[in-house]
């Protein structure tokens, strides 16, 4: 377990910066989910009725990703010192003490589901609180370090953002909102045993069971090829219900190809570059979609 009060001795409101609690909240990593949770907001069924609210609903999905990411990096000090990709985060690198990272990712996590409560109603707000609570609690704490089945389970924090937006926006959880929570759910295997390839040496010095560490990265491949197929077939059948129309349609069809052109590909090669261009473009792939359903929504043209 984490020692909360392990560096102490750091004097860090003489060391740390701003920056240094910003960069705790992992803004690059967190963007794509606060950009997801917007989108659920934006195709929610029904006008927006208030756009104040709304405006104060994201900020407070924001503060939400933040401080999860907060108290990820608090628990996980001890393991990202001894990983290249994650020591020169705040904690390893001494500018900001464990403790104090616990603090305000506290602190953000109440006042994120406080605020969404106000602005977005309690079932947004208690989906928030569930966010936060796998990603910290069942994800970090009990499955990272436990089982290389660690991503797929933990996929769900990931995958929970647009659901939250539809549900400040409606005051609900239909079908529509799961099925976003389903197509991020997908994704996030391919892309971080895309990652885990890269970065294999880094988690097996941390002792972290990522799929390539424990089943090999043969295995791994495989794995990745499989759940791509799964991915980019089911992506396009959105498009069957009103929440997504025919640019949804193309673009998940057209990069949906690319996708499974890039897997194959890393399935048959065992080198970085493969499993880095595919990491890569799995980012752009889940963006494109979303910003597909944004556009259609906002056009008028879905359904």
């Amino acid at each position: 377990m984490t020692d909360i009060a392990q560096d102490q001795t750091v004097p860090s409101h003489l060391t740390a910066q701003p920056s240094d609690y910003a960069a705790l909240l992992k803004p690059r990593v967190m963007s794509l989910s606060i950009f997801t949770a917007l989108v659920g907001m934006v195709v929610a069924q029904g006008p927006v009725p208030n756009w104040g609210l709304a405006i104060l609903s994201t900020i407070a999905i924001a503060l939400g990703a933040g401080a999860s990411a907060a108290l990820n990096m608090w628990w996980d000090s001890d393991i990202d010192g001894l990983m290249s990709r994650t020591s020169k985060r705040p904690i390893p690198a001494g500018k900001v003490p464990a403790a104090e990272a616990f603090g305000l990712g506290i602190v953000l996590s109440a006042l994120s589901v406080w605020l969404l409560a106000l602005s977005g109603g309690y079932l947004a707000a208690g989906l928030l609180a569930i966010t936060i609570g796998f990603y910290v609690v069942v994800y970090s704490m009990f499955l990272k370090r436990r089982t290389p089945q660690n991503i797929v389970i933990g996929g769900a924090a990931g995958a929970l953002p647009p659901v939250v937006g539809y549900a400040a926006v409606t005051g609900s959880a239909p079908l529509e909102a799961w099925l976003l929570f389903g197509l991020i759910f997908l994704w996030t295997p391919p892309h971080f045993w895309a990652l885990s390839l890269l970065k294999k040496a880094d988690y097996e010095a941390a002792g972290v069971p990522m799929m390539p560490n424990v089943k090999g990265d043969a295995v791994t491949r495989e794995e990745i090829w499989r759940y791509s197929i799964i991915l980019v077939v089911c992506a396009p059948f959105i498009a069957l219900v009103p929440l997504a129309g025919w640019l949804y349609a193309a673009t998940s069809i057209v990069l949906g190809v690319e996708f499974l052109r890039q897997a194959w590909n890393l399935r048959q090669k065992a080198d970085t570059k493969s499993a880095g261009r595919l990491f890569g473009f799995s980012i752009l792939y889940l963006f494109a979609l979303f910003l597909a359903l944004l556009i259609e929504h906002w056009v008028g043209i879905h359904g």
